[in-house]
């Protein structure tokens, strides 16, 4: 199979969704309205909604942040209701009651689906990093783009088959150009999974490497391999792609892929 990155999650997202409580249709909120300088959320946004609109299994209402740098003060969305929050952003951060009150949804059974740069988001907010498990990079105090180091805690790494937490290999995030390369599955029995192939071909995107964070209650659904003999940025790990977390009684959906950059058509 070959697929396009955005086409892809969305594919998954269907698959994850099996897993929520039975209704007529999903409701979903999808938040977007910020990213950084290399990725495009007014892009990448409407293809995911276009998508999730065309399966005739979600209502999906989309939330917009106010711009980078603006107010955000009177950025308080409703999450309670929602089966699942898409999130489509790498920003300013919330204002505390808003983090409080997801943080209360998860806990309580919300569902979080995170896709490619929502990985970079928040990097100081102790309560997402456990939700997603590891992440790649964020705005650092100094306002610049950095990647997580040790700090932020162990990588993930798959090794002899099963998850193995790498707390002593140097390093922060990183990844190969984009390239055409292999997504094989890893726990092909989870609802995500079910219906994929063992593994399969994935049309230029970016194998994010070297994540790092609390990495706990985390499932890896299937990792992708970088060639170091093509790409120097390689890890020469199984790099996880596509990732499960449970959050108090919240589910997570954590995929790495889908890049879609500012100079996309």
């Amino acid at each position: 199979m070959h697929s396009l990155p955005c086409r892809f999650t969305v594919l998954s997202l269907l698959l994850a969704a099996t897993a929520f409580a039975a209704a007529p249709r999903h409701k979903v909120m999808l938040l977007t309205g910020q990213s950084n300088k290399y990725h495009d959320w007014s892009k990448c946004a409407p293809l995911v909604k276009s998508h999730l609109d065309a399966t005739g299994l979600f209502a999906v209402d989309v939330v917009t942040t106010p711009p980078q740098g603006a107010d955000m003060t009177g950025f308080r969305p409703k999450f309670a209701g929602y089966a699942a929050v898409v999130v489509v952003y790498e920003g300013d951060e919330w204002p505390a009651a808003t983090k409080a009150e997801f943080v209360d949804y998860m806990r309580n059974g919300g569902g979080l689906v995170t896709v490619h740069d929502a990985d970079n988001a928040f990097p100081y907010w102790q309560e997402w990093n456990e939700m997603i498990a590891v992440g790649g990079w964020g705005f650092k105090p100094d306002g610049n783009i950095g990647a997580r180091d040790a700090t932020w805690g162990p990588m993930i790494r798959w090794r002899d088959g099963r998850l193995v937490l790498d707390y002593t290999s140097p390093g922060g995030a990183t990844h190969p150009p984009r390239h055409d390369f292999t997504i094989v599955t890893r726990a092909p029995e989870h609802p995500t999974m079910r219906g994929l192939p063992e593994s399969w071909l994935h049309a230029s995107d970016e194998i994010y490497s070297r994540l790092r964070g609390p990495a706990k209650n985390v499932t890896v659904l299937a990792t992708a391999l970088a060639d170091k003999a093509k790409f120097p940025t390689a890890t020469g790990e199984h790099e996880p792609m596509l990732m499960a977390i449970t959050y108090g009684k919240g589910r997570v959906f954590h995929s790495t892929l889908g890049h879609v950059g500012p100079k996309e058509t």
